[in-house]
């Protein structure tokens, strides 16, 4: 019997590996909303992120999410990422 292959994906802000159940789904869908994807099943083009707050700080302070998007990421997006951090820690 072979194991079953674990997906991994890459945090954006301190670039370690983990599987993809562990890193937090951020998600730009076609009308440009961003959002917490909490399914890892929406559409959209998708950012990990590890749920942490270093992590998030480093990725606002690199603009690494303005990058994976390509575009201008609002403070309100912030907020709201820092809000379901703070509720996934807990």
């Amino acid at each position: 019997m072979s194991k079953k292959k674990i997906p991994q994906r890459k945090c954006i802000s301190c670039q370690d590996r983990n599987s993809k159940k562990a890193l937090m789904r951020i998600v730009k869908n076609k009308d440009g909303e961003i959002f917490v994807d909490n399914t890892g099943k929406a559409n959209g083009r998708g950012a990990y992120i590890c749920a942490s707050k270093e992590c998030l700080e480093k990725a606002i302070k690199t603009r690494a999410l303005n990058r994976a998007f390509k575009l201008e990421i609002p403070k309100e997006v912030y907020d709201n990422l820092s809000e379901e951090i703070e509720k996934y820690e807990q």
